[in-house]
């Protein structure tokens, strides 16, 4: 008989037994399938709604800035919760990290369930739980999945260590709109892109499978579309073309359930009019019967509660019903579940008993494959350890590393060579919080290293490294929800005199060699509830930058941030520009390593970047419409343009492409051509490129983007060294939905390839496409 292991080394044979234990873990389908079933069978219908929510548990701390609703709710949730444990009405809990508290409650859930059936712990391990990691748009920028899937396991590995079953990630929502702060959270505005990210942070998270080891629950989310709100505003509408839908927003979900991924979350908003918690059509007919998953689905805080807010539920009975029906297998709620009223919707005859059981039973698979019914608690003493583990911050400076994007270096300023003295810049450059970036809650500060201290380890010995803040940091006009957690918002230091600090600024500037400016947004400025209507540098920033530059001394920005911000000053007047996002607990020590030239920059934009919030959304893979060569002048006062473009990151070394080949140049539709270029290091040093493949379709039932990427890989050359890369395209490649005919299609065509550094790349060649074969 199995037994549950207390945290005090006791056993509890009774809460075993009420499981169904067995000797060792349940490994075949047929054996999960027969424990699982023999538990619903015992099960009343309060136990199974029990089963299928899941609630928040928060310990806050006083808030005398931020007294809003949430908060409140959240300052009721011990009491709330632990009697909801009590009756065993509760089937998951989230934001809990602490190993002892997750044993404590744990323990509650099982004495409270007269079953004995554990709760799931869930947590947003976006980008890390103790090591922060890059930010995942940042992780996205390496364009190196085996990097992100190392990163992930690091975070997969410290959250199973703390209790945690679950990561509410990966964030595989497109994003085309730098206003709407998640853009942060995701891979950017292209679905191949994506969906290669999204698989190696699923394989990241989960390794092999549910239940292997030091591995935990991947939930991609939100489906679907929620990127794409109206005008970047989060939560807002969102209204997507078939087309949009299928080819753009939907992929890298698909790749994720492909990859294996056990849970989904839905989306907040309305999608073309039907919220995306209540809409069968997405969770039922796209999720489950068209792509076969076969995990459980959660909503997102308290989205079935808000069917009724929306206006498409008539009361919390409803919503309840109304969201299990649609596919929702597990509600998460902050307060007053909808889900606690589906034992009165299933005696209203509002849905069947059977529906619940189906959800039921795909959250009990899930706590089977995790061993939860065979050891439920966590052993405290190994979650000291393996938190502290030095090779986690040796993982997360690596990512930081492969993660910066070398946007401009005029006069090859970078990297830094025998400089006598530096002056660095901004306040953000010693900001620990800002460092490691939004969606960071078990942090320790104190072993995060800022760019400040990285370049201060790193520099040579005699070199004089002088900081000045220069400016005070900028406040948000409304205040982050994430404020109430304590040491969010940014703090301006007592007495701060602007004027004074401007001025030291700038002199410490013009008497040094060279001045590093971290410039960006403070973290709780981008992420959930973080949008904006301008892309600008918040605060004084571009003035400080603009002062700086008016010395004369040579100039690196260092970007921190989680979007494109306005740039175009900068593009045109500082010499040196690296995009280092918020690189997490060792992104200082990273930054150095790439400033000083110990590893060279290689990371990619996952974004166009746009001149100003104008031109918003601007993406490479437009269709090419009408007046194709006025493309970059459809505004008059300013370039259509973006300032940078998609796939664009400069390097210390120099990369030529060349031999642009095809092992065929007709096929039929269903066959496959490869494609063969070869990558030269033409510089004076090793260094990484990521080579990139393009395609067009020139004509054909529907009008197709200009360029659409298609393959990608990084590599890394010595000097003089050169690689020929191997591409396939195939039916995977070339097919797209049509909106016309309402389905997947290869049309008869030609295919014109590009190879090259970015997406405006040059060197092409083009194959034929017959009638599909198939």
């Amino acid at each position: 008989m199995s037994v549950h292991s207390t945290p005090a080394g006791r056993t509890d044979q009774a809460a075993a037994a009420r499981v169904g234990g067995s000797a060792g873990p349940v490994r075949s389908d047929a054996e999960i399938a027969g424990r699982v079933n023999a538990l619903i069978a015992q099960m009343s219908v309060a136990e199974k709604a029990g089963q299928l929510t899941q609630y928040f548990y928060f310990n806050l701390p006083p808030s005398k800035d931020i007294e809003t609703t949430l908060h409140a709710d959240f300052s009721r949730q011990p009491a709330m919760v632990e009697a909801a444990l009590a009756r065993g009405e509760v089937g998951s809990l989230l934001f809990v990290t602490d190993p002892a508290e997750v044993n404590r409650l744990q323990r509650l859930a099982i004495q409270g369930n007269r079953h004995g059936i554990p709760a799931l712990f869930g947590f947003d391990v976006i980008h890390g739980l103790r090591t922060i990691l890059p930010v995942p748009i940042a992780m996205a920028a390496s364009w190196d999945p085996d990097s992100i899937e190392r990163s992930q396991a690091v975070a997969a590995r410290e959250a199973r260590a703390a209790g945690i079953h679950w990561a509410f990630a990966p964030m595989v929502d497109i994003a085309r709109d730098p206003r709407w702060g998640r853009i942060i959270e995701g891979a950017g505005e292209d679905p191949y892109l994506g969906a290669a990210v999204a698989v190696a942070q699923v394989r990241g998270f989960q390794g092999d499978g549910l239940g292997s080891p030091d591995r935990v629950i991947a939930g991609p989310k939100h489906l679907a579309g929620y990127g794409a709100a109206l005008g970047g505003r989060d939560y807002d509408e969102v209204n997507l073309s078939d087309s949009e839908l299928w080819n753009v927003y939907l992929p890298p979900f698909k790749a994720a359930v492909e990859a294996g991924a056990g849970n989904i979350m839905t989306a907040y908003m309305d999608l073309n009019g039907i919220p995306a918690t209540g809409n069968h059509w997405l969770l039922t007919e796209v999720l489950r019967e068209t792509w076969g998953f076969d995990g459980f689905v959660v909503s997102d805080a308290q989205a079935v509660h808000n069917l009724r807010t929306h206006g498409f539920a008539a009361d919390l009975t409803d919503a309840g019903a109304r969201a299990v029906k649609a596919g929702v297998d597990m509600e998460m709620a902050i307060a007053d579940p909808a889900y606690a009223h589906l034992p009165e919707a299933v005696g209203a005859g509002l849905v069947d008993e059977e529906v619940l059981d189906a959800s039921v039973r795909r959250v009990l698979t899930a706590k089977v494959r995790m061993g939860l019914l065979d050891q439920p608690y966590v052993d405290e003493e190994r979650a000291r350890k393996v938190l502290a583990d030095p090779a986690h911050r040796a993982v997360a400076r690596i990512a930081a590393q492969r993660s910066a994007v070398l946007l401009r270096n005029e006069g090859d300023l970078l990297p830094l060579t025998g400089p006598g003295s530096i002056a660095v810049i901004g306040p953000l450059a010693d900001s620990r919080r800002d460092t490691i970036g939004p969606w960071a809650f078990d942090f320790d500060l104190n072993e995060t290293v800022t760019v400040l201290e990285g370049i201060r380890n790193r520099a040579d010995e005699g070199v004089e490294v002088g900081y000045a803040p220069g400016i005070r940091p900028a406040e948000r006009t409304f205040p982050s929800m994430f404020d109430m957690f304590g040491n969010n918002a940014p703090v301006t230091p007592a007495e701060f005199d602007d004027d004074a600090e401007l001025d030291r600024a700038v002199t410490l500037a013009g008497e040094s060699d060279v001045a590093v400016l971290v410039l960006g947004e403070w973290q709780n400025m981008i992420g959930e509830a973080a949008s904006r209507s301008s892309l600008e540098l918040p605060g004084g920033q571009l003035a400080l930058l603009q002062a700086v530059v008016a010395t004369g001394t040579p100039v690196v920005l260092l970007v921190m941030n989680g979007r494109p911000l306005d740039l175009r000053w900068a593009a045109e007047n500082v010499p040196a520009i690296l995009d280092i996002w918020y690189p997490g607990t060792q992104g200082g020590a990273a930054v150095a390593d790439v400033i000083f030239g110990d590893v060279a920059p290689g990371g990619k934009l996952p974004f166009s970047w746009p001149r100003a919030v104008g031109q918003v959304p601007v993406i490479y893979s437009h269709t090419i419409s009408h007046q194709p060569g006025d493309q970059g002048r459809r505004y008059w006062d300013e370039a259509s343009t973006p300032l940078f473009p998609f796939g664009h990151g400069l390097s210390y070394s120099r990369f030529e492409y060349s031999d642009l080949t095809l092992d065929r140049v007709q096929i039929q539709g269903g066959e496959t051509v490869t494609v063969s270029v070869t990558v030269t290091n033409a510089g004076e040093r090793t260094a990484d490129e990521v080579a990139q493949l393009y395609i067009h379709q020139r004509y054909g039932s529907a009008s197709r983007p200009s360029r659409e990427l298609k393959g990608f890989r990084r590599i890394t050359l010595a000097a003089g060294e050169s690689q020929t890369l191997r591409f396939p395209l195939g039916p995977h490649e070339l097919r797209y939905w049509n909106a016309a005919t309402r389905a997947w299609v290869i049309d008869t065509t030609t295919i014109d390839v590009f190879a090259g550094g970015d997406s405006t790349a040059e060197l092409t060649t083009s194959f034929t496409v017959g009638t599909c074969a198939c």
